[in-house]
């Protein structure tokens, strides 16, 4: 009897991480290969990968190593292979990022450090964050944690998806359908955005939804495209959102004239409020390989008609 080979081929950016991090796995009857064009189930970073998806001529299966696999439904290649992303790794990174900026903004650290530097002693008056209302759009394994997280502090999370249904057990005071998310606005303190890039999500951050901001704090976490820089811009000018903080582009690196650069109340970091740590992402490829082999279904499966 010929038991069949699974043939894994690499398209990250840290494959010398994760060939050891596999190999040491000794997961039955798979095979790491160099070559893309042998290769059955591919592990990958979408961005890397969409270039060379041509070659990929026996592929039934890609893990993506990132949560968000733009660039792979945006592809021209035929979809004839199943998409898995990586989910409940990245919750615990993005509340550290959302919760570490909102706490500085307002107790004033940076402000105290530009102070420092002046001998400049002068305190400044803040208020609790208990009580501030957090609007999460997106109730998935992000949003979920980061509800679950700031409830700590006394925040109150509000919830805004495409159902108005909270999710089991969640931890959100309040869930909106997402055409309601103009109410969710008037009285929210902080808004964070967690949703993916789909034709329904994309600029849904507009100047009418803006315009419902009283000095709010924006974070987005989720993708570029559901942000209408233009609308946010003219937003922050105007006092309906006090700071931004973004982490997604819809080019990145954005460019060198970029407006939100340069702008005082946008702050700006490169795609890394949560990363794919590969000791994570092989513990998922792990039990879904097992899943494949033993042809259950895989999870974290990609719809490739909805986008996520």
């Amino acid at each position: 009897m010929t038991t069949q080979k699974h043939r894994l081929a690499l398209v990250t950016e840290d494959n010398d991480k994760y060939r050891p991090l596999i190999s040491t796995r000794a997961l039955p009857e798979l095979e790491i290969v160099d070559n893309i064009g042998e290769a059955t189930i591919l592990l990958a970073a979408p961005p890397k990968l969409a270039g060379e998806l041509s070659k990929a001529t026996q592929v039934e299966w890609v893990q993506s190593t990132y949560a968000g696999v733009d660039a792979l439904l945006n592809s021209p290649q035929p979809k004839q292979y199943q998409l898995t992303n990586v989910k409940g790794i990245f919750g615990q990174q993005i509340s550290e990022y959302v919760l570490g900026y909102t706490i500085s903004y307002f107790r004033h650290f940076d402000l105290y450090k530009a102070q420092q530097a002046k001998r400049d002693w002068q305190p400044h008056f803040y208020q609790s964050l208990i009580g501030r209302r957090m609007a999460i759009f997106g109730t998935g394994a992000i949003g979920g944690h980061l509800a679950n997280t700031v409830r700590g502090l006394g925040i109150i999370p509000v919830g805004i998806n495409r159902t108005g249904i909270p999710p089991r057990q969640s931890k959100f005071a309040e869930t909106y359908h997402i055409n309601e998310a103009h109410g969710a606005l008037e009285h929210a303190d902080i808004i964070v955005n967690t949703l993916p890039n789909t034709p329904q999500t994309e600029g849904i951050f507009n100047e009418a939804l803006f315009s419902r901001c009283k000095g709010t704090l924006f974070f987005n976490v989720g993708r570029g495209k559901t942000v209408d820089s233009n609308a946010l811009l003219a937003a922050l000018d105007q006092g309906h959102v006090a700071h931004a903080f973004l982490d997604v582009f819809v080019n990145e690196p954005i460019s060198q004239e970029c407006p939100y650069w340069h702008h005082p109340n946008v702050t700006v970091t490169p795609h890394v409020a949560a990363i794919s740590f590969p000791e994570q992402v092989v513990e998922i490829f792990a039990e879904n390989y097992a899943r494949w082999r033993d042809g259950f279904q895989l999870q974290n499966l990609i719809d490739f008609e909805k986008g996520y």
